[in-house]
This record gives structure tokens, C-alpha cells and sequence, in this order.
């Protein structure tokens, strides 16, 4: 099977004198299910709809990449990639990056600040009787007034900002599928409307309609006061967490309403295998072919996702909002046949680099009883404690993982991705992980170590790492391996001070005596309780006022800690600027390792 098309050329050679829709994405064009705008051109490529994908288009020339598939018989398709720009673009205390792990060579300058909005209005200027669809993390997070970080400021909707006719959020396969359907016979306002995990903009007449509605508070309201921002998060956060939510939201905006409306609910385990099950070609695009790595593709390649979504709840967190609360598992029919398609990669050498997802050890697991679930409110099945309706059986992961060692060409699978501690008991799955599945360092994230700091993270106490530390040195010792745990921690989190930052350093410098690497500023990325408590000063739950390092100063200051030595005690100099190791961190989007790497500096010329 060929990639998508992106060029005309490559359009003709396939018979095409015209396509149904064209796909413009902010990353490289990798056609393989872990990049979302592959997995929903090969979807819609499956219903039989010709698709053309433009990667990374020029934005700054004559605009001939938004010109040269011309008007596509359906819709235009806008997404920023894998991430939002603006965290790919910038670091926590806001300084550009140099690198673009989703680019050949990781160089930078090859996508804008809000990727979504420069696309789309660009496509709403060229051609404004064009439908143009939105979707991916950058508008799924910014659906409905969120703050932004880099402006420091609340914004609209980005349906405002960018004009787009419809945005679709979360994980989008089996919308995508209908909102074609929707337009196969022309734009269909009436039927668009009804489709669920949908977003538009509507006017008062149809609002009144609305027989289910949560009507929230305006965006005018919500710049004017910061605490009906936090009661509108309240609200949006608890929708998003149902597993039936019901509910449209509606805020209005201007003299018009951004409705959205309730999720879809989470994808059948077949839905999922046959999203990972078409037919990708599993690489970049030949278009790339001499102009180096693309370090996110690296990273992957030899990678096996096996699951969607994450009930942990985590403040900082933007998984739950974006692929939900509830875990959708593919079948180990599914797992195992892409397992067996990498090993027959001609560069596998028999290590695949990561058998995970957001949360390594969530596979298959759910509450006992689904009818409490679908009453449950709570944002996370973890904080403040285990649910007791939750099933944290891990014994489907450890036979997945027995049968993944089993086939033929894996001589190790590690687990890259990062394990929830505090859902198994010091149970044969740590023993398991460290035995057959660590590459030496096993990554685990307490984020924190003072108790007050963890409750508004919603984390679990730091007792139960240094549980899972002692655990893990013991069955260490017992089966004679070096290995280290890695453990993530987090500065500048609404809550913490520099006296909290101090008392972490102490524990895990000290008494602990580890050598931090893996450490994070925090980054308030939109739609996540932190960067509400970070714009407010209060936690939205309660109201309790909370300290936040607002300037890049305070920031730096509470990084420091990270780095200073264990016996020295005395606090990092005043104004130092203290970094982690070069291409060390974390994307507060993804919750994975940062995988930039050095590159050209921004803004150099973008011809390849």
C-alpha cells in the first residue's frame, strides 16, 4: 500500500483528479498509528475517501502548499500535530527552542506559533465556502476559554480565534468517520450538529433549542472574574470524566455560543484494533529521504502502544482531557501481530523500545461494576484513593508481556513508558518489570515528596516511592542486576515554594541519595486543573488561595534545587540559571520523555 498522497503528482499517479479531503498537519508526515493525522487519513482512506495529506506547509511564502490540491470535494482536515505548537515551539520559562523532534534533522522554523489557528485562517481566507474541520490536541485543548501560558492570558475558544467550521476533540476516529459521512452530499449543518465530541459555533436561536444544555459562564465573564473561569473548569472537567456524559456545554462567547457537544463513549476494543490494523507503511514519507532523522520517529519506530486513556487524574495531566478517563485496550490479537510486523523491520535488531502507553499498567482495567462508574464523578480512580470498584488485575499485562517474549525475533521488550506505583502491591508484576523488561533504568514519576504539593498534583503520598524503591533494590540485589530507578520530579507546580523545593532536595539528594536527571518546570498547558490553579492563585475545588512562581526568577530558583549537591545544603546562587542535562525533560502534553535534540536555530531558512 502507498503513502497518502502529498503532492499532485503523486495524486495523478494514483488516478486522482480531484480529492475528497486534504489533510494539513504541523508535524512530518509518518505513516504509522502512533501520528494522528496517518491514523485518520488511513481511516478515511478505509471508508473510500481519497485523502491528501500536506505536511508542515509554508505558511510564510505564496501559500502554494494550501493551494495546490485546490478545493477538495468535502473538507479541509487542520491539526498541529502531535502536539500543541506552542510547547513544542517554546520551553517553561519561555524561551524558543532550537529543535522540533517531528521535523528531519530536528530543525526547527517548520511549523507557526498556533499552528491551528495560522492553517486554518489561512484555508477560510483562499477558500471561504470550504468547510474546514479542526481536531488533534492543540484544538481539543483549546475548545472552550482555556488560559494560555505563552500570552498570559485567557482566550476564546480557538473556533473563535481561527474561524474553523467545526472542531472535533479527543481521540477522533470514529467522529471523523461520521462527519464525512455527514458531508458526503455537501455541508449538512442540521446533520453536523447532531454527531457527538463535536464543537461549533452556534447562535442564540439554536440555543434556545438545547434541551440538555450546562450553560457556563461567558468569556467576557470569565476574563472579567478568575473565579468563573474556575467554576467553568469545575463543570467541564466533570463532563469530561463521565462515562455517559449527557450534557452540551454551551459558553457564550461575543454575541454567539461555542457549543460542545457530550463525548462519544470510548472506542470497542475491535474500533481499536482496526485503527492499529491498516495498512501503514510503518516509516516517513520518501520526501524525506537524505534530510536526516526525525527524532520523534526514533524514538517509536520499535514501540507498541496497547492501550488509550489514563484514570489517573494527574493536575498537571492533559491525557484524561484529551483520550479520556477510561481505558479502551486493543486485543492481544492486535498487540502481537504489530509486535511480529516490527520484528520483520529490516533495522530491527530485537529490542523493542517500549511496550506502553500513557500509563504503562493500566491495560485492561476498569471498575468491577460498570454501573457505578457511570455514576462516578470523580476525576481520578487513584486520588485520593483506589477506587474500590477499581480492577487492578495485572495479570492480562503479564501474559501479554509473556507472549510478546515469545515471539520470534524479540530478544527484550522494555517498558519506556511510565508505571503507575501505586496500583500494584509490591506484587509479581515490579519483579516481572525489572526481571524481563528494563533496560537498566526503570522510569517511575512521584513528582514531588511534601504532601501538600502531591494533593494538589492529585498524586499519591511519597511513602509508597520509597516503598517501591526498597522493592525494586531488593529484587535488584536478589537477581544480582545494576539497575536504577529514575525518578520524575516537578518544580514551580501551583502550591510549592521554595522551602517545598528544599525539603524535596533533603529527601531525595540526601537521604535517599539519588542523582536527579529527569526533571520538569512546570509547563500550564490548557485545560488542565494546574494551569488554572497557576492563572487564579486558588485551587477551583476548594478555594483555597495557593502560592504560585509566576516570574521566570522564582522558577529558576525552584529548579536550582534539583541540582544542588547533596552534601553541599546550601541553597542554588540567587539568579543562576540551572538547567537539566541537554535533550532531558519531559512534554507536559504527553507525559513521555522530551525527545528534542540540538538543531538549527529557529527561523532558518525552511528549504529542504
Amino acid at each position: 500500500m502507498a503513502f497518502l498522497p502529498t503532492t499532485v503528482k503523486e495524486a495523478r499517479q494514483r488516478g486522482w483528479d480531484s480529492v475528497d479531503v486534504v489533510l494539513f498537519t504541523g508535524d512530518a508526515y509518518i505513516d504509522h498509528p502512533a501520528f494522528g493525522a496517518a491514523v485518520i487519513g488511513r481511516l478515511l482512506e478505509a471508508e473510500g475517501y481519497r485523502v491528501a495529506v500536506v505536511p508542515q506547509p509554508n505558511w510564510r511564502d505564496d501559500l502554494r502548499d494550501f493551494r495546490k490540491f485546490g478545493t477538495p470535494r468535502l473538507f479541509f482536515a487542520v491539526t498541529a500535530g502531535a502536539m500543541d505548537s506552542m510547547v513544542n515551539h517554546y520551553t517553561a520559562n519561555k524561551r524558543l527552542r532550537s529543535n522540533d523532534a517531528y521535523t528531519p534533522g530536528g530543525a526547527a522554523g517548520f511549523r507557526p506559533d498556533y499552528a491551528v489557528e495560522t492553517y486554518t485562517r489561512i484555508l477560510k481566507r483562499l477558500y471561504p465556502r470550504t468547510p474546514v474541520v479542526v481536531g488533534g490536541i492543540e484544538a481539543s485543548l483549546r475548545r472552550l476559554t482555556h488560559y494560555d501560558y505563552w500570552q498570559d492570558a485567557l482566550k476564546p475558544s480557538i473556533l473563535v480565534d481561527s474561524g474553523a467550521d467545526l472542531l472535533i476533540y479527543g481521540m477522533g476516529e470514529r467522529v471523523v468517520q461520521q462527519v464525512a459521512a455527514a458531508m458526503r452530499n455537501g455541508y449538512n449543518a442540521k446533520l453536523l450538529r447532531k454527531l457527538r465530541q463535536v464543537a461549533f459555533l452556534a447562535d442564540r436561536t439554536y440555543v434556545d433549542r438545547l434541551e440538555d444544555r450546562l450553560l457556563l459562564h461567558s468569556y467576557e465573564e470569565c476574563t472579567a472574574d478568575p473565579h468563573a473561569f474556575a467554576e467553568n473548569f469545575r463543570r467541564i472537567e466533570t463532563e469530561s470524566n463521565l462515562m455517559e456524559p449527557h450534557s452540551v456545554l454551551v459558553e457564550p462567547t461575543g454575541d454567539r455560543y461555542v457549543v460542545v457537544n457530550p463525548a462519544n463513549a470510548t472506542l470497542s476494543t475491535e474500533e481499536l484494533d482496526r485503527s492499529f490494523d491498516l495498512p501503514y507503511e510503518r516509516a516517513p514519507h520518501p520526501r524525506y529521504r537524505g534530510k536526516g532523522d526525525i527524532p520523534a520517529w526514533e524514538m517509536i519506530k520499535h514501540s507498541v502502544n496497547i492501550h488509550r486513556g489514563c484514570f489517573g487524574g494527574c493536575a498537571f495531566c492533559t491525557i484524561s482531557a484529551h483520550q479520556g478517563k477510561f481505558i479502551h485496550s486493543r486485543s492481544e490479537r492486535s498487540i502481537l501481530d504489530e509486535v511480529r510486523r516490527i520484528a520483520a523491520m529490516p533495522d530491527f535488531r530485537g529490542y523493542l523500545s517500549d511496550i506502553g502507553a500513557p500509563s504503562a499498567n493500566m491495560y485492561r482495567m476498569g471498575g468491577r461494576d460498570r454501573t457505578l462508574c457511570a455514576r462516578c464523578r470523580r476525576p481520578s480512580c487513584l486520588y485520593p484513593r483506589i477506587c474500590p470498584n477499581l480492577d487492578n488485575d495485572h495479570r492480562p499485562l503479564l501474559d501479554l508481556y509473556a507472549k510478546i517474549r515469545a515471539v520470534k525475533g524479540i530478544k527484550k521488550a522494555f517498558i519506556g513508558s511510565g508505571i503507575r506505583y501505586d496500583l500494584f502491591d509490591g506484587s509479581d508484576y515490579l519483579e516481572t518489570v525489572v526481571r524481563h523488561h528494563t533496560s537498566g533504568r526503570l522510569k517511575v514519576a512521584p513528582e514531588h515528596t511534601e504532601e501538600r504539593v502531591l494533593a494538589l498534583m492529585r498524586k499519591p503520598p511519597f511513602a509508597l516511592f520509597e516503598r517501591l524503591n526498597d522493592d525494586f533494590r531488593s529484587i535488584c540485589r536478589s537477581n544480582r542486576l545494576n539497575y536504577q530507578l529514575i525518578p520524575y520530579f516537578i518544580s514551580s507546580h501551583p502550591g510549592c515554594t521554595e522551602r517545598d523545593m528544599q525539603a524535596l532536595a533533603g529527601k531525595v539528594l540526601g537521604r535517599l541519595h539519588f542523582t536527579l536527571e529527569q526533571v520538569q518546570d512546570l509547563t500550564p498547558t490548557p485545560m488542565t486543573l494546574s494551569s488554572v490553579m497557576f492563572y487564579t492563585g486558588e485551587n477551583p475545588y476548594t478555594g483555597e488561595k495557593v502560592y504560585v512562581a509566576r516570574s521566570q526568577e522564582e522558577k529558576r530558583r525552584q529548579k536550582g534545587y534539583f541540582f544542588r549537591t547533596a552534601e553541599s545544603g546550601a541553597r542554588p546562587p540567587q539568579g543562576r540559571r540551572t538547567t537539566a542535562p541537554k535533550g532531558v525533560g519531559r512534554d507536559s502534553d504527553t507525559g513521555k520523555r522530551d525527545v528534542r535534540r540540538s538543531a538549527p536555530p529557529h527561523g532558518k531558512s525552511r528549504k529542504r
